[in-house]
């Protein structure tokens, strides 16, 4: 799987994290040429090589026109422009899950909901090409997955549109939530409502770089120059290692609900497995203020995460869905048909070092079989792992 690791020393802005893949290897013009899809007038790309202390770097900038008309725009406004340009359906889908999260941050810190939350900074048209720009970044070097590291918090205080802010920003914190940070000591705004809004809304994990083999890194500089740190962001790409046979990496998304039928649980657990869930299961848990719930939890793999979360906001009354790594191992498996006492009947068999382990029948052909002759399911299911076993040597 092709992945991109993000190292963020010095903090993270959305035309910062434009420019490290850009300056990985995604084309400027190519670039350029995805983002004029956006119905917004009035802005140019300009790409150029700076030194950020004793780094080379490439400084990616939206230039707008003087003279056009500032907007302070709300999600709606946003998701309408995606919806209506030419770009994929991808890089739509992930640009308008950046802007909801941010949208939905904001009206956090600020008591209100995301659709009266009026976007200021973040609703400019340089905001909107940052945000999409990234995404189609990661496109064009064919990206399946991110990966970042903890981020700095920074420090002081910022001008904004309600005055002066603690830094990190009262949205940018909300962001942050349940993300590792560390605090570098350094007074200023390091994160950036987009940066932080793009990085923890598209990765997958953070902390440490995942095993990878490196084809490429990206230096993304920033505006500012910072005391004692050169103020870029690396982007690493390149291929995951191979894992040892039956070791992999997988997803487990999850989302707690506590208002819907019981009767729409089967319908979405039909449908997550066929979004690519490798398995679904439901646990009931007790809510705040004591009311029962659910927690529906699925397993998949990684580049199957936009069809499983599309699938539960869809087929539920959920408005969050959570995902985190995990790490496992499998025994090797095969499916064959064996020649039972009941005739034949497909089998899971699974092995360890090349010895059998596992002989498992398909359990609706053993109900079949023990409907068709009368018999105890139990009697029928005993009789073909026997069969199983002897006619595998297991």
């Amino acid at each position: 799987m092709k992945i991109a690791y993000f190292d963020c020393p010095s903090g993270a802005a959305g035309d910062m994290i434009m420019a490290a893949l850009v300056d990985a290897g995604a084309s400027l013009d190519a670039l350029r040429s995805e983002l004029r899809k956006l119905p917004l007038e009035g802005w140019e790309l300009v790409g150029r090589e700076v030194r950020k202390g004793a780094f080379r770097a490439t400084k990616v900038d939206v230039e707008i026109d003087p003279h056009a008309h500032p907007h302070h725009r709300a999600l709606g406004d946003v998701l309408a422009l995606l919806e209506q340009s030419g770009l994929g359906a991808a890089v739509r889908e992930k640009a308008a899950r950046v802007f909801t999260r941010l949208a939905d941050a904001e009206a956090r810190a600020h008591g209100t909901t995301r659709d009266r939350v009026r976007f200021h900074d973040v609703g400019a048209v340089d905001a909107i090409v940052d945000v999409t720009g990234a995404c189609v970044g990661l496109e064009l070097l064919g990206v399946q997955a991110v990966h970042v590291s903890a981020l700095p918090l920074g420090g002081g205080v910022v001008d904004g549109p309600h005055g002066k802010m603690p830094v990190p920003a009262p949205g940018t914190a909300e962001l942050l939530r349940g993300f590792p940070v560390v605090d570098t000591g350094v007074k200023a705004e390091l994160v950036t409502p987009t940066g932080a809004a793009i990085l923890t809304t598209l990765a997958l994990s953070a902390g440490r770089m995942p095993a990878m083999i490196v084809a490429a890194v990206g230096y993304g500089a920033g505006t500012r120059d910072l005391p004692g740190i050169p103020n870029v962001l690396r982007c690493f790409v390149g291929e995951t290692v191979d894992a040892a046979p039956g070791d992999e990496t997988i997803l487990q998304v999850e989302t707690t609900i506590d208002d819907m039928s019981p009767q729409l649980y089967e319908p979405l657990i039909e449908r997550l497995f066929e979004a690519g869930a490798l398995d679904v299961f439901l646990q009931p848990v007790v809510m705040k203020r004591g009311r029962p719930g659910v927690v529906v939890t699925t397993l998949c793999a990684p580049d199957r995460i936009d069809d499983l979360s599309r699938v539960l906001f869809e087929e539920t009354s959920t408005i969050g869905v959570r995902w985190s790594e995990r790490r496992r191992t499998r025994l090797q498996r095969e499916s064959v048909t064996l020649t039972t006492a009941y005739g034949a009947i497909p089998f899971k068999v699974s092995r360890l070092g090349g010895r059998v382990v596992t002989v498992t029948p398909e359990f609706a052909d053993v109900a079949r079989i023990a409907r068709e002759k009368s018999l105890p399911v139990r009697e029928v299911l005993d009789q073909a792992r026997a069969d199983g076993r002897r006619l595998l040597g297991g």
